[in-house]
């Protein structure tokens, strides 16, 4: 092989080289971010949490107030509550009326898989909710 060409290879070589090393270390340091960003969802007690805890540090609340702000946190939770309860027939019915419709353009075949993949996101959902604790 000529000098050139040797060159050349050896040149090659270590472009390719530094890209593999570059693409590891980048992956590891992007993915170590990337994994803390997929931890497990948070709940809404450790929303509250974080949320009344920033009320006071940034407000200096009185123990008063904290526990006042409770109260409302409390209260409106409630509230919200029942008017999820209260809306949860209606939002059914739309819901049923979707799948009614979507069953209507697709072919037997393509209902038998669309009922798997609603009894699946069902499953899932039910899972969610049971971490949530609720």
């Amino acid at each position: 092989m000529k000098r050139s060409n040797l060159t050349l290879v050896l040149s090659l070589l270590i472009v390719f080289g530094s890209g593999v090393v570059v693409g590891v270390v980048g992956g590891r340091y992007f993915g170590g971010a990337q994994k803390a960003a997929h931890k497990a969802p948070r709940t809404p007690d450790d929303y509250r949490r974080a949320y009344v805890e920033e009320m006071n540090k940034r407000l200096k609340l009185s123990s008063e107030q904290l526990r006042q702000l409770n109260q409302i946190l409390d209260e409106t939770r409630e509230q919200f509550r029942q008017l999820r309860e209260k809306q949860r027939p209606e939002v059914r019915a739309l819901q049923e009326a979707q799948t009614e419709k979507i069953n209507a353009i697709l072919s037997p075949e393509q209902r038998e898989e669309y009922a798997r993949m609603r009894k699946e996101r069902e499953e899932k959902r039910k899972r969610a909710e049971k971490e949530r604790g609720h």
